[in-house]
Formats: structure tokens, sequence, C-alpha cells
């Protein structure tokens, strides 16, 4: 299936958030994600079915002024 993450387009083989974070490395770090422009908890991460076409934002958060 095809989506975009973080303005990429990809070919994925998952059907979730959880499962796409944890493809990507990010399954044990702390990130904010969306789908569609909607924030996406953590715990709702592994109950998110992805859909072609989706547009995911995986944001790491950042220190300093």
């Amino acid at each position: 299936m095809k989506i975009e993450v973080n303005g990429e387009g990809r070919e994925i083989g998952v059907r979730t958030l959880g499962e796409l974070c944890d493809a990507l490395g990010y399954g044990g770090t702390r990130v904010a994600t969306a789908v569609n422009g909607a924030f996406v908890a953590k715990r709702e991460r592994p109950a998110c079915q992805l859909a072609e076409n989706d547009r995911v934002e995986i944001v790491s958060p950042r220190q300093g002024g």
C-alpha cells in the first residue's frame, strides 16, 4: 500500500500505525503521531488502521530555545 510519511511517499506492508512505527524504528522512542492531520495517541496506534494514500506524520520532541 502507498502512503506518505513525513512528506515522503512510501510503499509499506503493514496495516496499523503501531506496526509502521515499529518498522521505521520508532517503536521504543517517544514520538507524536498523526494520520491525515488527526493526532493519534500512543495507546491508539496498535488499533489505528492505515489506508491507501494516508498521510502520516511522526515527530520526535525537541529541546532548545
